[in-house]
């Protein structure tokens, strides 16, 4: 679909009555026939004794759970944090902080035992599951390890941005940001912190050190027109190491490039054409982002991993069936993306992408799984 197309029919007509509190693309079942992914079934690996490095961590936003994961073999542990959990960060320390429907969960993840549960200030209703619940969603942490900040939805209203002491496990603070916080990232300094607002096309900027003086950018390259329905809404940001701007993909057409110290959004073609969520950086600078599948079917294409170079290349990689995030292996010849998706069409697995090759197998993991990382 070209841009003027898509920007035409923010809501088709035979789901725009679905959308109204929505605006995420829903993809069919789990694999097309002609996929290039194969499946693996592997029985459950045995591991014992503490977490080997290179492992995957996995948000089971289905199973109230985290697993942990062999890349080869599929998962050999599971560990209960808290209902719905969604986003995680890793710390140098080996901590996992978890953002769950009641409270940010910490995990040592040598051990695979959860150690703490810090809950919320915010209000936000009943502790529930599904797309739209309450509590926390996008999570990150300081470039020091001393705060982990945690964009908690409220539902109906603005999210907030809570900080959590790490020493202390307690939240310190709590800061208006716009809704549905999706992701949370920081500046490589440490001086801001940055929440994308899935349902008010927004970045919210934070300093860390005056953290009431929050800056508003809106970023929405294909307009606001649909409100809380439409599906051209910002998702996941990645923070480039070079100079700190703020790169978030849209539909496989659009990247927007941000720069929050001035707010400037300069926009990038895509060559995907298709919806777009989790992103994340390879380490030699590279973009990873998420295809879900296509808006329309007629016009868009299916579920795909974007590898986008410094130089703005790109390499595609096509997928059986919607994903959500994905997490890159610390030599940069894998990635792992997580088959949980925001929305239905999930399925219980990652898909291992070998980027040399091309090469996909499919690898057993929790019950819908979301939020990942490499330990």
């Amino acid at each position: 679909m070209n841009a003027s197309a898509r920007t035409a029919r923010v809501l088709l007509p035979a789901v725009a009555a679905a959308l109204l509190i929505g605006g995420c693309a829903q993809s069919g079942g789990a694999a097309e026939s002609n996929s290039k992914e194969a499946s693996q079934s592997a029985p459950e690996a045995k591991v014992t004794g503490r977490t080997p490095a290179g492992s995957l961590l996995v948000a089971d936003f289905g199973a109230d759970t985290v697993s942990f994961v062999d890349p080869a073999k599929g998962r050999f542990d599971s560990v209960r944090v808290g209902k719905a959990p969604y986003g995680l960060v890793v710390g140098e320390d080996g901590r996992a902080w978890v953002a769950t429907a009641e409270g940010v969960a910490v995990v040592d993840t040598a051990a695979r035992e959860r150690i703490a549960l810090v809950p919320y200030e915010t209000e936000t209703g009943p502790v529930s599951t599904g797309e739209y619940r309450g509590g926390g969603m996008g999570i990150a942490l300081s470039p020091d390890g001393k705060q982990v900040y945690v964009g908690v939805n409220v539902p109906g209203g603005n999210g907030t941005l809570e900080i959590i002491d790490t020493a202390k496990l307690k939240v310190t603070d709590t800061v208006g940001v716009g809704r549905r916080p999706f992701d949370v990232d920081v500046s490589r300094d440490g001086s801001e912190v940055y929440a994308t607002n899935h349902d008010s096309f927004d970045v919210t900027v934070v300093p860390t050190r005056s953290p009431d003086d929050t800056r508003r950018i809106e970023v929405a390259p294909y307009g606001t027109e649909g409100g809380l329905g439409s599906w051209l809404k910002p998702h996941y940001t990645a923070v480039r190491a070079s100079d700190g701007k703020l790169l978030l993909p849209f539909e496989g057409e659009r990247l927007a490039v941000v720069d929050p110290r001035t707010g400037r959004v300069v926009v990038e073609r895509m060559t995907a054409n298709t919806h777009q969520h989790g992103a994340a950086l390879g380490p030699d600078g590279s973009l990873f982002v998420v295809g879900t599948g296509p808006i329309d079917q007629s016009e868009d294409e299916g579920p795909s991993l974007t590898v986008r170079a410094p130089d703005g290349s790109e390499r595609l990689y096509p997928l059986a069936g919607p994903h959500e995030d994905v997490a890159v292996s610390a030599d940069g010849r894998t990635a792992y993306v997580t088959g949980g998706f925001t929305r239905d069409g999930y399925w219980d697995g990652i898909t291992v992408v070998d980027l040399e090759s091309g090469d996909t197998r499919r690898l057993a993991a929790g019950e819908r799984p979301l939020g990942i990382a490499v330990l």
